[in-house]
């Protein structure tokens, strides 16, 4: 059954009259008075040029039924008057229709009968297609109430039951064609709405998805480079002033600060293969995890200020997520301390998990002169937060009684179903 509607599809006629079709409807929203022009000529050469063409077929003795024979002028006004409001059948179907309505009238009433008045069956189609939908109820029973009249005309020929019910099968069928036409367009548009919304939707889904991704790569790239550089900085300033006085010190800050750059570099040479999409780099630079809380302290204390670590708790059992965001908030809050209060301080860092809470505390002594330097809350302290918030944890920060500042953090460490240990 696939193959025979495949072949059907792809059939040579089918595709063309697609083609046909598709260019059709072009033209009309170019030009929608084409159509209407279209179907007035093709009623009128269908229907109205007959009434002037005499075949003589031999005679068959008188008819039944007698219709009225109007002058030539009388039977073109007629039909102009069931053929040229058609050119107004989508603009105004219901209007269109009630013009053809009273011309049929007026025909019927001289007992005239004009090939033309299948006019008002395209009217209703029209109605039914392009109307009000509370109209059709109205132009039905009007449809009905001519359709007697003509019922009753010819009952000479066939039964008025006869009549009745070939000419509202009729005019039901009209008006049927022209609700499914209508309903299938609806579909259609309802389709073409549902899929330019769905396109618009997937849009701004990766619109966010990048937007979400650029945050992540910056706030990453933040903890990087700030630290890395302060903590550089730091130490090259050391260096510089014990140059002269103690050289094996200059050479060690020295020693620090190559260190220091390498693992920067290493640190964003894994973040942009995880950009480049490369499966081996994020393994040859695993993430930072808690344990390396201590080599991070290690090149803080080299820079000048004297950093102290304690711990409680089963940390290393405790998710790599929550372990990366533990290191990262340290990392942000020693760099904050060391470009604030400078090196001659103490730093405070404690971390410890408390059943499902994991809680992380940077205190820091403050500048050895009590005067902090105010920068505002820059992207540091915002990053902080995100990173606690993804794990339904709070942070914050401010001074402290007798002078410096801490940081406090509260972590959610429930691990995720299916999360690697």
């Amino acid at each position: 059954m696939t193959e025979v509607n495949g072949d059907a599809l792809g059939h040579p006629l089918l595709t063309q009259a697609i083609r046909i079709r598709q260019r059709l409807r072009r033209t009309d929203r170019a030009h929608p008075w084409l159509l209407d022009a279209a179907v007035v000529a093709g009623v009128v050469l269908l229907f109205c040029v007959p009434e002037f063409v005499r075949f003589d077929d031999g005679d068959d003795g008188p008819l039944p039924i007698t219709f009225t024979q109007l002058p030539v002028p009388a039977t073109l006004a007629l039909q102009a008057g069931l053929v040229l409001p058609l050119l107004a059948r989508r603009r105004a179907p219901t209007a269109a229709f009630a013009v053809i309505a009273a011309v049929f009238v007026r025909q019927w009433s001289l007992g005239s009968f004009l090939r033309a008045d299948v006019a008002l069956l395209v009217a209703l189609y029209s109605v039914a297609l392009h109307g009000r939908v509370r109209h059709l109820a109205w132009v039905g029973a009007a449809v009905a109430g001519l359709i007697v009249p003509v019922a009753v005309r010819v009952s000479a020929v066939v039964s008025v039951w006869g009549a009745l019910f070939f000419l509202i099968s009729t005019a039901v069928a009209a008006a049927a064609l022209g609700l499914a036409v209508r309903i299938r367009r609806a579909q259609l548009a309802a389709l073409r709405e549902r899929a330019a919304r769905l396109e618009v939707e997937r849009d701004q889904r990766s619109r966010l998805a990048t937007a979400t991704e650029r945050t992540r790569v910056a706030r990453e790239m933040h903890d990087i480079i700030g630290h890395n550089l302060s903590v550089i900085i730091s130490l090259a300033d050391g260096g510089a002033y014990a140059a002269e006085a103690a050289p094996e010190r200059s050479r060690e800050a020295l020693r620090l600060v190559g260190e220091s750059g390498r693992q920067a570099l290493g640190e964003l040479r894994r973040m942009l293969g995880v950009l480049r999409e490369q499966a081996a780099a994020p393994e040859l630079h695993p993430q930072p995890r808690i344990a390396d809380i201590d080599a991070l302290c290690g090149r803080l204390r080299a820079a000048g200020p004297e950093v102290v670590l304690r711990s409680g708790g089963e940390l290393e059992a405790l998710d790599r997520g929550v372990q990366l965001m533990a290191y990262r908030i340290v990392q942000e809050a020693l760099t904050n301390t060391l470009k604030h209060a400078g090196p001659g301080m103490r730093v405070d860092v404690t971390l410890s998990a408390d059943g499902a809470r994991l809680r992380i505390r940077v205190q820091d002594t403050g500048p050895p002169d009590g005067r902090r330097p105010s920068h505002g809350e820059g992207h540091g302290l915002t990053g902080m937060r995100e990173r606690a918030a993804l794990y339904g944890g709070t942070l914050v920060a401010g001074p402290v009684p007798g002078g410096g500042w801490a940081v406090q953090a509260v972590l959610d460490v429930t691990p995720l179903p299916g999360s690697p240990a």
